[in-house]
C-alpha cells in the first residue's frame, strides 16, 4: 500500500510502498478515505531523532474510511461500515487522567497517513451524519481535545464569556464552534486581523491582536474579563491570561506553541480563586458525546485546504504558514 513514512527528524516524509497490515484478534482493517494533519505530527518530525523500526513509522492521528476486513474476534458484519477513528488509545479506567498505557494514534504505532490501517474495533464509530469525508477527517484529535477542554474541564455554561487564544488551529476553531453553538459569548486572539475577522464570521463577538502590546488591557476594557480562557500556546503570555480572567475563572491549556509558561502572577491566582487545568485528548465517553454534539447541532469543521497523499510535505509547509486557518486534510 502507499503511505507517507517518517524515518527521523530533519527528513521529509517519504511517500512510498509500505506493508499492508492484516487485522488480528479484535482488529478491523480500514481502507482510509481521508486523514488530517495535527501539530503533533509536526512536533514528532522535529523532535524524534530516531525511529526504532528500520521501515519507519506512518504518522497521522485523524482518519475516516471503510471497514474492508476483520480479525477473528471482530464481527464480519462490520465489513462495509463507514467509520471514524478515535485516536485516543488505552486511556485507562480513570476519566480524570489517562493511564500509564495511554498513547495517541500515529506514533509510536502506525497511523492514518496511508491507504490502510488495522486498529481495534473499540476505537471505531459510525461516520457522523451530515459531514463529508474531508469534514469527518477533521474531527477526531482536535475536536476531542477542544470538547474535553471546554466542557469537561472548564464546564462551560451558556452566556459565559470565553476567550480562545491563537485562533486558526484546529482545536481552537473547534472550541470556537462548540462555544458559539452552546450560547457563549466568544472572543479570540490572533496575530492576524484577518483571522480575527474570520473568527467573527464564525460567530465570535470580537478579537484582539496579540502583537499589540496592550492587547490584554484592551480585552479587559472591552469585555470586563473572561469566565473561561482556552489556551493552546503557553509561554510568557500566559501571565496576561491570569490578569484578564474574572474571579472564579477557569483557564485550560492543551498546547505549547509559545513554549514554557513563566511568571504567573501568584497573588492574582489565589486572590481571584482561579482554576488552571491541563488537558490532553479525552475518553471514549467524551468522544461519543462529541460526535452526538456535532450531529445534533449540525456543526461542521473549518477546513483550510485539501491535499493528495503525494503532496503531504507541501501540506505540512502549509500548516507552518502563518496564513493557514482551519484543518488541513489529506485525501487518500
Amino acid at each position: 500500500m502507499k503511505a507517507a513514512i517518517f524515518k527521523g527528524s530533519g527528513l521529509p516524509l517519504q511517500v512510498g510502498e509500505f506493508v499492508k497490515p492484516k487485522p488480528v484478534k479484535d482488529q478491523v482493517l480500514i481502507k482510509l478515505n481521508a486523514a488530517a494533519l495535527n501539530h503533533r505530527d509536526l512536533w514528532i518530525q522535529e523532535e524524534q531523532e530516531q525511529v526504532s523500526r528500520p521501515e519507519g513509522v506512518i504518522l497521522g492521528s485523524d482518519g475516516v474510511g471503510t471497514v474492508t476486513d476483520v480479525g477473528e474476534d471482530a464481527d464480519p458484519l462490520m465489513i462495509g461500515m463507514e467509520v471514524i477513528i478515535n485516536p485516543s488509545l488505552e486511556w485507562g479506567a480513570n476519566p480524570i487522567v489517562q493511564g500509564d498505557n495511554f498513547k495517541i494514534l500515529g506514533f509510536p504505532d502506525n497511523g492514518t497517513f496511508g491507504e490502510f490501517i488495522a486498529i481495534s474495533k473499540k476505537y471505531i464509530f459510525e461516520r457522523p451524519e451530515g459531514l463529508s469525508v474531508e469534514e469527518c477527517a477533521a474531527v477526531p484529535l482536535s475536536g476531542l481535545t477542544a470538547y474535553r477542554a471546554l466542557f469537561t474541564k472548564a464546564r462551560l455554561r451558556a452566556k459565559e464569556k470565553v476567550l480562545i487564544t491563537g485562533i486558526g488551529g484546529g482545536a481552537a476553531l473547534w472550541a470556537l464552534t462548540y462555544a458559539v453553538a452552546y450560547g457563549a459569548r466568544v472572543y479570540v486572539t490572533s496575530g492576524s486581523d484577518q483571522k480575527i475577522q474570520q473568527a467573527v464570521s464564525l460567530g465570535a463577538v470580537g478579537g484582539f491582536n496579540y502583537h499589540q502590546g496592550d492587547w490584554a488591557e484592551q480585552a479587559a476594557k472591552a469585555t470586563g474579563g473572561f469566565d473561561i480562557i482556552i489556551d493552546s500556546a503557553g509561554g510568557d503570555g500566559f501571565a496576561k491570561l491570569i490578569e484578564i480572567a474574572l474571579p472564579g475563572g477557569r483557564l485550560v491549556n492543551f498546547g505549547r506553541t509559545a513554549g514554557v509558561i513563566t511568571n504567573i502572577p501568584t497573588r492574582l491566582l489565589y486572590w481571584k480563586q482561579l482554576s488552571i487545568f491541563g488537558s490532553t485528548m479525552g475518553t471514549r465517553d467524551e468522544f461519543l458525546s462529541m460526535i452526538d454534539f456535532i450531529e445534533s447541532r449540525k456543526l461542521k469543521p473549518v477546513i483550510d485546504s485539501v491535499f493528495k497523499l503525494d503532496q503531504i510535505n507541501e501540506a505540512f509547509a502549509r500548516m507552518q504558514s502563518p496564513d493557514h486557518f482551519g484543518k488541513i486534510v489529506i485525501r487518500l
